[in-house]
C-alpha cells in the first residue's frame, strides 16, 4: 500500500501587516535581479503553459505551470539564485552597485584583472551545483562542488563539464553543506549556498532575491493571459529558499489579498511540514538518509529566512510521498489533448502531481474547502526542473518505477 499525502493547516500565519517584512522581495528588489539576468546571452522567459484540459479535468478555472527545464539551457531553475549571488558578491568587492556590473562588464579582462581568482564552493543535490559551475565558468572564475550520498552520476558528470571540481560525497546533504563550510574556510572560498545560518545570510538572501526572476516573470505571464494573480500557489521545499521567495515575492506585491500557498514537501525531509506542525514558531530538523526520489528537495534543515516567511504567510503545508511527484511527472508529460507537454523532473513535478490527487480525491475534501479550491481558481505551479536524470526520467514514466496507482 503506497504511503499516504499528509497535511496541516497553517496555524501561526499572521494578518494585518503582523508577519516578518517582506521587504527584501519586493517588486524594486526583484527587478534588480531580472535586470542582471537579461544582460546574459543566454537569457530569455522561461513559458508559462496553460493546462486548460487538465483544469477542466479537476474543476478548477486554470492551472498554469512555470516551465524552468528552458532556464540558461540548464534544465533547471537553480542558476537564476547562484547567478544574481555571484553577481551581488563581485559587485561589492568592487564596490559597486549589481546596476554597473551587466554580463559583458563582469567578464571584461578589466573586472577579471581587478578581481583575481576566486573559488565559489557549494553542496548540491546536482541543480544549484551545476548552476554555480556554470556561472563561475561564465565569469571566469573557478568552482567546487560536493555532492550529498546517493547523488546522481549523470548530474555530478554535467557539473564537471561546467569546469566545476566535484565529488560525491558519503555525507546527507546537511552535513555535506556543513563539511563545505569547513573546506571553503581552510581554503579561502567563497560559499555560495541557500541555506542560511547565524552568520550566513547575505549570500542566501541574494539567492532567493535571483530566484525571484522566476515569479515576476510568472505574474507577467499571467497577467498577459488577463489574470491579475493567481488564486492559489503551490510550490516545493527542500531548505525553503525558493519557497520562501515565491512567498515573499507575491506577500510583498498584494499584501492581504496575496494567493492562497501550499508548501509541498518530500515525506523523508519534511522539516518545515514538520515545523508547521508543532506551531510553536521554531523550525524543526530532520536527519538521517533522507532516501527520497525527489532528490532536489532531500534537505532536513530549514533556510531561516525562508521559514520566516512561510511562517508567516503561507497556508498550508503537505508532506508528500515519492509516487505524487512520480504520477505529477507522468500527468505532465503525458497531458490530455490539447494540453502542452511538460517534461518534469522528479523534484520538478510534485505539485502537479499532488494537484491532480487532492482535486479528485474525496479524502481531500476538507483540504479543498480549507483553501477554497472550486471552478474560479487559479492554480499556478513551478516546474523547477526537467530531466536533470534522464535515466531516472525514464525509469519513472516510461518504465512504471513508483506506480501512483493502488492508494
Amino acid at each position: 500500500m503506497n504511503e499516504k499525502i499528509k497535511w496541516t493547516q497553517n496555524t501561526m500565519r499572521k494578518v494585518n501587516g503582523r508577519g516578518v517584512s517582506t521587504e527584501l522581495f519586493s517588486k524594486s528588489e526583484i527587478d534588480k535581479a531580472i535586470a542582471f539576468h537579461r544582460t546574459f546571452p543566454d537569457y530569455l522567459p522561461t513559458p508559462l503553459r496553460q493546462l486548460k484540459k487538465l483544469a477542466k479535468n479537476l474543476g478548477v478555472g486554470g492551472i498554469y505551470v512555470k516551465d524552468e527545464s528552458y532556464r540558461f539551457g540548464l534544465n533547471a531553475f537553480k542558476a537564476l539564485g547562484g547567478s544574481y549571488a555571484i553577481g551581488r558578491y563581485l559587485a561589492q568587492k568592487l564596490n559597486k552597485d549589481i546596476s554597473e556590473l551587466p554580463f559583458d562588464v563582469l567578464t571584461s579582462p578589466e573586472v577579471k584583472e581587478q578581481l583575481g581568482d576566486i573559488t565559489f564552493a557549494t553542496t548540491t543535490d546536482g541543480n544549484h551545483g551545476r548552476g554555480i559551475a556554470w556561472t563561475a565558468r561564465q565569469l571566469r572564475q573557478k568552482s567546487v562542488v560536493y555532492m550529498p550520498k546517493g547523488s546522481s552520476q549523470y548530474r555530478l558528470d554535467k557539473i564537471r563539464e561546467e569546469g566545476a571540481e566535484a565529488e560525491i560525497t558519503d555525507m546527507n546533504y546537511d552535513d555535506a553543506v556543513r563539511m563545505t563550510a569547513v573546506e571553503a574556510e581552510k581554503h579561502g572560498w567563497v560559499i555560495v549556498q541557500d541555506t542560511s545560518w547565524e552568520g550566513y545570510e547575505e549570500i542566501p538572501t541574494w539567492i532567493m532575491q535571483g530566484y525571484g526572476t522566476m515569479s515576476a516573470e510568472a505574474l507577467e505571464q499571467l497577467n498577459s493571459l488577463g489574470i491579475e494573480k493567481p488564486t492559489h500557489i503551490f510550490v516545493q521545499a527542500g531548505v525553503g529558499a525558493l519557497a520562501g521567495s515565491v512567498q515573499g515575492f507575491f506577500a510583498s506585491l498584494f499584501k492581504e489579498d496575496r494567493p492562497k500557498t501550499v508548501i509541498v514537501e518530500a515525506n523523508q525531509a519534511d522539516c518545515l511540514y514538520k515545523s508547521a506542525l508543532a506551531a510553536d514558531e521554531k523550525p524543526r530538523i530532520v536527519g538521517g538518509a533522507m532516501a527520497t526520489v525527489m532528490a532536489g528537495l532531500a534537505c532536513g534543515e530549514p533556510n531561516l529566512i525562508g521559514w520566516n516567511i512561510l511562517r508567516d504567510y503561507s497556508d498550508m503545508f503537505v508532506s508528500s510521498p515519492d509516487w505524487v511527484a512520480a504520477r505529477g511527472m507522468r500527468v505532465l508529460a503525458s497531458p490530455l489533448h490539447g494540453d502542452p507537454k511538460v517534461i518534469s523532473g522528479e523534484s520538478g513535478a510534485v505539485t502537479a502531481g499532488l494537484l491532480s490527487s487532492i482535486l479528485l480525491d474525496e479524502d481531500f475534501k476538507e483540504a479543498r474547502e480549507a483553501l477554497g479550491l472550486n471552478e474560479d481558481s487559479q492554480i499556478l505551479i513551478f516546474n523547477t526542473e526537467g530531466n536533470t536524470d534522464p535515466y531516472k526520467w525514464r525509469s519513472i514514466v516510461w518504465d512504471g518505477e513508483l506506480p501512483s496507482t493502488g492508494r
